[in-house]
């Protein structure tokens, strides 16, 4: 690797950065059951507080995504205790993600329920939930719905397409200028027969019928097995649509395994498809980052930082592609020259030049083993192991 290569990671990475999920440091369950971590947060408090710790030891992780109901118990009136562990542990509140999907009433479905009750009471949460936003200086309010059908015949698809049309752009009008919407898809789970937003040309159409200030928002593990994520991120992109990431990995479907643990190739070929639309633009992509991971095995704060060095690790690589050499080979149709430079970029050791970003930053070369040295890990063992067994639960 060169001093311009060096260069290309080095600018690649003043510009990445990577949002928290709150949810993620919590203790979370399978659809089985729930394995408890003596260490995994029991408060919004503490969610924050381990947030910070990934902050500080990676520098790249400024915000953290949080969930309306779970975060917010007491809804817009909870805004200011978040402003104040935003302030105490130096992150700050990121994303909002309305809960469209816990509560009993959404049984058949919120923004398509044929309970038109119902569905008003889905646009009221969500139009709380912008005004949490708003309160908070947050731009995103993150949209997943669980609504869809489990049986031939039991849902009339194309009215529920209208409903979501409908209450998607009132939700768009509750927005401020500077705030978005983002439309996210899944294929399946919880609903098997039909999902009412089921891949992203659905999102995309609603998201255009909602308003210019609503976006995409793709979930790597929202997909079929074996498909191409990168074209339709090119896609996207080309249609000015993507407006954000949820990075996890998946083995069979939404898996929620830490990211590039089972295909970092595809990551890799996502970041590079982002890069390459850059170069070809000459503009940055706006694109909000986040990881979206239930770590029920692995330690909480561990895998985020796991997660997050290996998304720089991709993110540099996908920065060594020559845009230029490559938009001449793929004129010329010279497949192998083509192909190379992409498998030749994935290759490359790029963890050294990362040391060496972290290192002009002040931040540990190996941001794992600084937190396995730092002590954090024993404390909160300490201070929250009683109340997690507490918190012991079955979903049998």
């Amino acid at each position: 690797m060169n001093a311009l290569h060096g260069k290309k990671i080095f600018d690649a990475l003043e510009t990445f950065r990577i949002e928290l999920p709150s949810w993620g440091f919590a203790n979370t369950g399978t659809r089985f059951g729930k394995f408890i971590q003596p260490a995994a947060a029991t408060t919004t408090e503490e969610k924050f507080g381990d947030a910070g710790q990934v902050h500080l030891l990676t520098g790249v992780c400024p915000t953290v995504a949080l969930h309306v109901l779970w975060d917010f118990p007491d809804g817009v009136d909870s805004a200011d205790d978040i402003k104040k562990s935003s302030e105490r542990y130096r992150v700050l509140p990121g994303s909002i993600n309305p809960n469209l999907f816990q509560d009993q009433g959404y049984k058949y479905g919120s923004f398509g329920n044929p309970d038109p009750g119902i569905r008003q009471r889905a646009f009221q949460h969500t139009k709380e939930s912008i005004e949490i936003a708003r309160r908070l200086n947050s731009r995103d309010i993150s949209m997943w719905f669980a609504d869809g059908s489990n049986y031939p015949g039991t849902a009339n698809i194309r009215q529920r397409k209208q409903w979501f049309k409908e209450l998607l752009k009132e939700s768009h009008g509750e927005l401020s200028s500077g705030q978005r919407l983002l439309i996210e898809y899944k294929p399946f789970e919880p609903a098997f027969y039909h999902t009412d937003i089921a891949d992203w040309g659905m999102a995309m159409l609603l998201a255009r019928a909602a308003g210019p200030q609503a976006k995409v928002l793709v979930d790597t593990g929202h997909h079929y097995a074996a498909q191409n994520i990168e074209q339709i991120v090119a896609w996207l992109l080309s249609e000015e649509m993507l407006g954000g990431f949820h990075f996890n990995d998946r083995r069979y479907a939404d898996d929620d395994l830490t990211m590039g643990s089972i295909d970092p190739y595809q990551v890799f070929r996502i970041f590079h498809e982002i890069r390459y639309f850059e170069w070809e633009t000459g503009k940055p992509a706006d694109i909000a980052y986040m990881i979206d991971q239930s770590h029920n095995l692995k330690g909480k704060i561990e895998a985020m930082i796991q997660t997050v060095t290996v998304a720089q690790e991709l993110f540099s690589k996908a920065a060594l592609v020559d845009g230029r050499e490559l938009a001449v080979a793929q004129t010329k149709c010279d497949l192998i020259r083509a192909e190379s430079l992409l498998q030749d970029a994935f290759a490359t050791d790029v963890r050294p030049a990362i040391q060496e970003w972290r290192d002009s930053k002040g931040l540990p070369k190996n941001p794992m083993e600084a937190f396995r040295q730092s002590g954090y890990l024993e404390g909160i063992t300490k201070e929250r192991a009683a109340r997690n067994l507490r918190s012991v639960s079955s979903y049998a």
